[in-house]
C-alpha cells in the first residue's frame, strides 16, 4: 500500500513504474496488492523511481520487507474476525498508541472481569466458547504495555466511560482500581474529561491512533458498527491527530485524572 502510495504522488501509472523496474505491468500491480513478495534493495529502487527523498521512510520500508514471522494472534484466525488480527499485528510493531473513548475504558487497559461483562452484552449474543476466545485474544493484547519493548501509550477517557458500571458494583470497582495501577507505569498516560469540561471534539467515536516507524507510516483504527476500519490517508491522519490534540486540551492533568478516578472508586 505504501509503494502505491508513492506511485500515485509520483503520478506514475503501473505500466510506467513496470517499465522503469523492468517487469510487466501485473508484477507491480501484485506487488502492491501484497500478493509478491518484494525485498529490501528493489524498494529501495521502486522508491527511487518514484523521486522519494524522505530516506527515513524508504529505510523503513526496507525494514518491513523479508519473510514473515507469526504472531501469537495467528491462532485466533479461525475464531474471530480478520480485522482483529490486523490490529493486534498493528499493535505488536507499534512505536506509540494514542487512543481516545468516551463509553468504553480502553481495551488494553480492561481487566479480564470487565472485558468479559462487555463480551456477553454483544449483539448477536456470543457463545460461551466464543465469548472465552475473544477474551483471552484481549488479554493477550495487553502484553504491548509491558515488557522490554513497552510501548508509550496514552489514554483519554471521558467520565462516562469510567462510571459505566459493566459487570456491576464490584467488577467497576476492580476495573478503576486497575486504571490507577496502570497510571503509574512510566509508559502509560492516563487522562481524563469530566463531564463539567463540556467540549469534546469529534463525535465520541472510539479512536485508535497507531504510530509507525515514521509518520508516513501511521495508521488510524476506528470501531465502527460493522467492525474496524483502518485509515493511512495523510489528510486523515491530520485529522485524527488534531482531534486527539484537541481531547487532550479537553482533559485533566495526568495527576489529576488519577484523583478523579480516586474519588470516583472512593463513592462506588
Amino acid at each position: 500500500m505504501e509503494l502505491r502510495k508513492l506511485r500515485e504522488r509520483a503520478g506514475l501509472s503501473t505500466s510506467a513504474a513496470a517499465a522503469l523496474l523492468g517487469v510487466n505491468q501485473s508484477r507491480i500491480s501484485n506487488i502492491e496488492a501484497g500478493r509478491y513478495a518484494v525485498g529490501a534493495d528493489r524498494v529501495r529502487t521502486m522508491a527511487r523511481n518514484y523521486k522519494c527523498a524522505d530516506d527515513a521512510l524508504i529505510e523503513a520500508l526496507a525494514a518491513m520487507t523479508g519473510g514473515r514471522t507469526r504472531g501469537w494472534w495467528d491462532a485466533y484466525q479461525e475464531l474471530l474476525p480478520a480485522p482483529l488480527m490486523d490490529l493486534a499485528e498493528l499493535e505488536h510493531h507499534a512505536f506509540g498508541l494514542r487512543v481516545a473513548l468516551a463509553i468504553h475504558i480502553p481495551g488494553l487497559l480492561q481487566t479480564t472481569d470487565h472485558a468479559r461483562a462487555l463480551f456477553q452484552e454483544v449483539v448477536p449474543q456470543l457463545r460461551a466458547h466464543e465469548v472465552e476466545h475473544r477474551l483471552s485474544y484481549r488479554m493477550k493484547r495487553q502484553a504491548v504495555l509491558h515488557g522490554e519493548r513497552a510501548i508509550p501509550y496514552t489514554a483519554i477517557v471521558h467520565e462516562a466511560a469510567l462510571r459505566m458500571q459493566f459487570g456491576g458494583r464490584a467488577t467497576s470497582l476492580g476495573q478503576l482500581e486497575h486504571l490507577l495501577e496502570m497510571s503509574e507505569l512510566d509508559n502509560i498516560t492516563l487522562r481524563v474529561i469530566p463531564f463539567g469540561n463540556g467540549s469534546f471534539s469529534g463525535n465520541g467515536q472510539p479512536i485508535d491512533y497507531v504510530s509507525g516507524a515514521v509518520p508516513p507510516l501511521d495508521t488510524v483504527q476506528l470501531d465502527v458498527h460493522h467492525g474496524c476500519e483502518f485509515l493511512d490517508a495523510d489528510a486523515e491522519l491530520a485529522k485524527y491527530r488534531t482531534v486527539l490534540d484537541r481531547l487532550e486540551g479537553s482533559s485533566l492533568s495526568p495527576s489529576a485524572s488519577r484523583d478523579f478516578i480516586k474519588r470516583l472508586a472512593q463513592g462506588l
